[in-house]
């Protein structure tokens, strides 16, 4: 193993908070002293079936830890995942059946391997032991924390002052959720800062039955394509893990430039020499943040794909953004006329994150059929080969037969 201090270096790097520290430095010296690796928990709640850039920032620093040989534990919370963590929301999540929570989990499984050294990952399912507590047990449970403490979560303080309903099924999630580390001993724990209430109800948990606390590491979270919102499928300005090599160059060739340096650090292995070589280009008036932005796009996407994909998708990008053409492997799909409709297709395809914005941008002339501008949603076309445009850079071709 290497030294503690460079693991801590390294552990450190991009991270926003450590609690603590000092916990920290003592069990990375416990480790070597004793050649045992720690026990590295992330937990991931199936809500949802794609992973996308934004669990990469985890998830990649997972692999430096693997790297240094220490264990990876990924908790997939299938038990906790029928009610979803109520972190960030005004309501109550709503509760998935089993069957979209095993589907779900199954492609997580799949998917956090394309980061992950499987043979050094442990995966769990929190069912294995959250299902077996009887009534008793989870009686037991309760009696280390109070509602003051949960009351202390902004999210649900705001509900409560707005006296908006607070169900005692979301009190069991950070609860849950701490006794995953004591089920599975955790030496650290990972999250977003949006999960500080529920990594710190883990150390909580251990301390009062008596265990070695976790060390709690906070990871930033990224901003998606909009430049404000946090990286969220449901508001569809995500880069997917499963998506095309020319998908996701596009998509970051779409982010603002002020995202730039972020993604560079977070979601790419640049060195920290390459990164203040890109700090110094991006104020450099002679140079394009467009071409900064290609490195940065071949960067991200060689991380997931060959050299080959990744020439193509500049390629395409190149001949769509800088040449305007139309791209010569639009996605096509059949469409039945008797059920038409090409609104919900585009919607479903994700060229638009709902109908209330292809309408907005229909009526802001943003919207070609067969190269005709459309701006009115009664002159949308309902037969035929249809070539969709939507702005400059989404195409599908959808044949109504």
């Amino acid at each position: 193993m290497k030294s503690v201090e460079e693991q801590l270096k390294i552990i450190k790097k991009g991270t926003l908070d450590i609690i603590n520290e000092e916990e920290l430095i003592k069990k990375l010296e416990k480790s070597i002293n004793n050649n045992k690796p720690l026990k590295i928990k992330l937990g991931l709640d199936p809500s949802a079936p794609d992973i996308h850039l934004g669990h990469t920032v985890i998830l990649r620093k997972l692999k430096q830890l693997q790297d240094l040989g220490h264990e990876i534990i990924i908790i997939i919370g299938d038990f906790t995942g029928k009610i979803g963590d109520p972190t960030g929301k005004s309501k109550m999540r709503k509760s998935l059946s089993d069957e979209e929570v095993l589907q779900n989990a199954k492609t997580y499984e799949e998917q956090v391997f394309k980061i992950l050294d499987k043979e050094k990952t442990t995966i769990k399912f929190n069912s294995e032991w959250l299902s077996k507590l009887t009534f008793e047990d989870v009686l037991q449970l309760t009696q280390y924390t109070t509602v003051a403490r949960m009351l202390e979560r902004e999210d649900f303080r705001l509900r409560f002052e707005n006296q908006r309903p607070i169900y005692l099924n979301e009190f069991f999630y950070p609860l849950m959720q701490a006794f995953d580390s004591t089920a599975i001993e955790a030496d650290i724990e990972f999250g977003g800062t949006d999960q500080r209430f529920n990594l710190l109800s883990g150390r909580t948990l251990q301390k009062e039955i008596g265990k070695e606390p976790q060390v709690v590491i906070m990871m930033p979270l990224i901003e998606g394509l909009d430049g404000k919102n946090k990286m969220s499928k449901t508001l569809g300005n995500y880069i997917g893990i499963y998506e095309s090599a020319k998908s996701k160059y596009q998509k970051v060739m779409e982010i603002p430039d002020e995202l730039i340096v972020k993604y560079y650090t977070l979601l790419t292995d640049v060195s920290d020499e390459n990164i203040k070589e890109v700090k110094s280009k991006l104020k450099d008036e002679n140079i394009n943040p467009r071409d900064i932005k290609m490195d940065l796009a071949r960067e991200i996407v060689s991380l997931y794909h060959t050299a080959e994909e990744v020439d193509q998708a500049e390629e395409r990008f190149k001949m769509i953004f800088q040449m305007g053409q139309k791209p010569k492997d639009i996605d096509t799909i059949n469409a039945e006329k008797e059920n038409f409709d090409l609104i919900q297709i585009v919607v479903d395809k994700g060229l638009v994150s709902s109908k209330s914005e292809f309408r907005r941008l229909l009526a802001q002339g943003g919207v070609k059929i067969n190269d005709k501008k459309i701006t009115k949603e009664e002159f949308l076309p309902k037969e035929g080969e249809l070539v969709v445009q939507i702005g400059k850079k989404k195409f599908i071709k959808i044949i109504v037969s």
